[in-house]
């Protein structure tokens, strides 16, 4: 029989009610997703590291002075929360954000593929830094898309919300996401062909 889990506003509620053990439980649920996604941004282990703590203390500050007003989004309020913190953190030191995966290495390294031999292994490795390369030259909202759907597997509902923008402009920024990178790819076989 399975055991009854409580969901994220039962636990928030409870949290604020003076259930500290329930935090724990919501940090626990979404760490890797957070993780992910600030990582994703920032391209550095301990920066993500400082940024996740940083934004759970703000979830917990907001928490404590009773302002959490996004019942049954929580997850994507803590997303926001984390961007945002990754955007100041890129505003303040003046970086690009880069792709990458949540152990600091090349999101395409994580990317399963048979190993067969080795020449099949190089013309699969060109190929993983050939699309990094192509995902850097899309448009930043593009970009942003592709990553919270593909590397972070929120849905298009939490990405609207971590983007402040409607499901149906996430999906449409998704779709021109992946028609560029067609594009992009047809272009360089061509070139290359040609």
């Amino acid at each position: 029989m399975k055991r009854y889990q409580k969901n994220d506003e039962e636990l928030v509620a409870l949290y604020m009610a003076g259930n500290e053990a329930c935090m724990d439980m919501l940090i626990n649920r979404y760490k890797t997703k957070v993780f992910t996604a600030i990582q994703l941004v920032v391209n550095d282990r301990y920066i993500a590291e400082d940024i996740f703590q940083e934004t759970f203390l703000r979830v917990i500050h907001t928490l404590q002075k009773g302002k959490y007003e996004e019942s049954g989004k929580f997850l994507p309020w803590v997303i926001r929360i984390a961007r945002n913190l990754a955007m100041d953190y890129f505003r303040c030191t003046k970086k690009m954000p880069t792709i990458s995966s949540s152990e600091n290495e090349d999101i395409f390294a994580n990317m399963r593929f048979s190993e067969n031999n080795s020449e099949e292994s190089t013309i699969k490795d060109q190929r993983k830094n050939g699309l990094r390369d192509l995902i850097k030259m899309l448009p930043a909202e593009q970009k942003e898309v592709l990553i919270l759907r593909h590397y972070g597997e929120l849905s298009f509902k939490e990405i609207a919300d971590v983007c402040g923008c409607s499901i149906n402009t996430a999906l449409g920024r998704m779709r021109y996401a992946l028609i560029n990178l067609k594009k992009m790819i047809e272009e360089k076989a061509a070139y290359l062909q040609g």
